[in-house]
């Protein structure tokens, strides 16, 4: 007798959490040395222009994964860059009570202080670049011969 075929669809096997938070305090000391003049000295203008806003979506994309392991990569993919499009068009408001916020440093990190249309770029390769390493982390390198 052989086994009856399951309709349920297979159940995703979750990411590893343990290795996220130390990646994740990686990403800040990354996006946060960028940004230091004492660092910024030693880099190139463009790093130091581009490489804060383009960790800052990678860090969106590593704490919504660490929230829910499960969540499927595309889809982990998509609920970034539309929270960080979300935030920078945030930006574009300025409200009395918003702008004291974003006064305060950590909030500033947060949210940002004004738009910039590069930024839109710079976290669609955060992204990207995000989910290119978790695929690679869930899936291994590719096999010699298999495109």
């Amino acid at each position: 007798m052989s086994p009856v075929p399951s309709t349920s669809p297979p159940v995703r096997p979750a990411r590893g959490r343990l290795l996220l938070p130390p990646l994740m305090l990686l990403v800040i000391a990354l996006g946060l040395g960028s940004r230091s003049p004492t660092v910024a000295a030693h880099l190139p203008r463009f790093l130091t222009a581009y490489a804060g806003d383009t960790l800052w979506a990678s860090m969106v994309y590593l704490c919504l994964v660490f929230a829910w392991p499960r969540l499927l990569v595309r889809r982990a993919a998509a609920w970034a860059l539309g929270l960080s499009v979300l935030v920078e068009l945030s930006q574009l408001v300025h409200t009395p009570w918003l702008d004291a916020l974003r006064a305060n440093r950590f909030a500033a990190l947060v949210l940002g202080r004004g738009f910039l249309l590069s930024d839109l770029l710079c976290y669609a390769v955060g992204v990207a670049l995000a989910a290119g390493m978790d695929l690679l982390a869930r899936n291994g390198p590719p096999r010699k011969g298999v495109v």
